[in-house]
């Protein structure tokens, strides 16, 4: 069965009857076929979701609140259809996927609980008998797209706080999971979500630039929210901007994950092995630089690698830690990355097993600038380890990169802990924690190449509202002329 848009709450296939499919990346067999929109489509989208607007925007709170909550309901009840389609579609283990509808369905419930702190103030005026506020506005039809890494959470994500906020939304989904895209869009409509309020539109690969133009230029489009690699984000960013339209781009990473010289050892290798690996290293926050002090480096190393090398990886429906990449072509990518470092005098400790988009927990020790894995993001299960001389150099060496989205350091004298972690660039850093983690109320996204903005909690209201500053005012007060 085709997977189709939703507009007005209503499958509609596309205006040139298009469609495109998703190939399961382990077997090759089509996981989705859906329909290709092109501009009309978009801009269908974008007038269903305005006319919408104005309806949803007054809808009281509570009842705004009930919706979301009944919304976030459906989803859990769904979990097991979720977890079918991501593995079929992105190659994402039954244990990723399940978390992902646990997690997206906490992203919506907290949403529904902020609509009641969407506030303002009021604000002391120099005018005799004027009564001055702040107050927050939903900015109108809200754009939101996701990716396929971790998309129910990230999908969900894009829809919950707009939502939340008194917004409409038009959700386009990844061309590498329509279906599970989809599947978050039906939770909504069937919780009784009015005509209009979150529409769906789908895209084939080729016709992508053409989709994304479209519906940011649309002059009912009012915000972006982007969540995706860095070189896509400066295109919607340009786009965005061009049209005087505000972006919310959370981008790629580089996270670093620093162990000071009294590390609790362990405790760091559990952190490692866990941000490293989880979901093949396909996430955002993903540990991609382990950064270690020179004077326990042999011992961490050892450690480390023994726990990669056991770690199992095959089909995801397997009983395994590491499923499938999204592509094979990403699998191509971790051998390319392996052949230049070892080249370049980096040693292979662990891993470098691949079978197609399969691909086995990869560690390469002693990696230096010169390597392509220093500064390029793997988003796969190959992992750098870099040795360094102190807290200055390693401090130094986390900072070495354009991007700044996550950030881990280990230490057991916090003091030296927090030291390091205030000086480094990253929107999110964890102490004596991994560099994956995400709540739905805290203030999620980076700095640098890894974007602006951000998600979640009561960060997330000054994203999706306007702030309007509105008096009252005395009619007989006193003009100069």
């Amino acid at each position: 069965m085709t997977v189709q848009f939703v507009i007005n709450n209503k499958d509609v296939a596309a205006a040139g009857g298009e469609t495109f499919e998703r190939h399961d990346p382990v077997t090759g067999e089509v996981a989705s076929a859906a329909a290709a929109a092109r501009t009309a489509d978009a801009l269908a989208a974008a007038k269903a979701a305005a006319a919408a607007f104005p309806a949803w925007a007054a809808m009281s709170p509570g009842q705004r609140r009930a919706l979301l909550n009944k919304a976030a309901d459906i989803m859990d009840s769904k979990s097991a259809d979720f977890v079918a389609a991501m593995i079929a579609e992105t190659g994402s283990t039954g244990l990723w996927a399940g978390f992902n509808v646990m997690l997206a369905a906490g992203v919506i419930r907290e949403a529904a609980a902020m609509i009641t702190q969407i506030g303002g103030e009021v604000i002391p005026s120099n005018k005799p008998g004027t009564l001055a506020m702040a107050v927050t506005r939903p900015k109108g039809v809200c754009l939101g797209i996701a990716p396929w890494n971790a998309p129910v959470i990230l999908g969900t994500r894009a829809l919950a706080m707009p939502l939340a906020c008194g917004n409409t939304v038009i959700f386009k989904g990844s061309e590498a999971c329509p279906k599970t895209h989809r599947m978050i869009v039906d939770c909504f409509v069937e919780a009784g979500l009015p005509e209009g309020v979150v529409n769906y539109v789908s895209n084939a690969p080729k016709d992508a630039a053409e989709v994304v133009k479209a519906l940011i230029e649309a002059p009912e489009v009012r915000h972006v929210n982007f969540t995706g690699s860095s070189a896509v984000g400066r295109i919607i960013g340009r786009l965005a901007g061009e049209n005087l339209k505000p972006a919310l781009l959370e981008l790629g990473g580089k996270a670093p994950l620093v162990v000071l010289s009294d590390a609790d050892i362990d405790g760091a290798v559990n952190a490692a092995i866990f941000g490293a690996f989880m979901n093949q290293g396909q996430i955002c926050m993903s540990t991609e630089r382990i950064i270690v002090d020179e004077s326990i480096a042999d011992e961490f190393v050892e450690k480390l690698a023994a726990r990669a090398s056991k770690l199992p990886f095959g089909n995801p429906r397997d009983h395994v830690v590491l499923g499938s990449l999204v592509s094979v072509d990403a699998g191509t990518k971790m051998d390319a990355l392996i052949a230049d470092a070892t080249a370049k005098g980096a040693k292979l400790v662990a891993g470098g097993q691949r079978d197609g988009a399969i691909h086995s927990a990869t560690l390469l020790d002693a990696v230096t600038p010169e390597m392509r894995i220093y500064r390029e993001e793997s988003f796969g299960p190959v992992k750098s380890i870099i040795r360094v001389k102190g807290d200055a150099e390693a401090i130094a060496t986390a900072n070495d990169t354009e991007y700044g989205l996550s950030a881990a350091v280990f230490s057991q004298d916090i003091n030296r802990a927090i030291s390091a972690a205030n000086q480094i660039k990253s929107g999110i850093c964890h102490i004596n924690g991994p560099t994956v983690s995400d709540e739905p109320q805290m203030p999620f996204g980076g700095v640098g190449d890894s974007g602006y903005g951000r998600f979640g909690g009561k960060a997330a209201i000054a994203e999706f509202t306007d702030l309007r500053w509105i008096t009252i005012e005395d009619p007989n007060q006193h003009y100069p002329f």
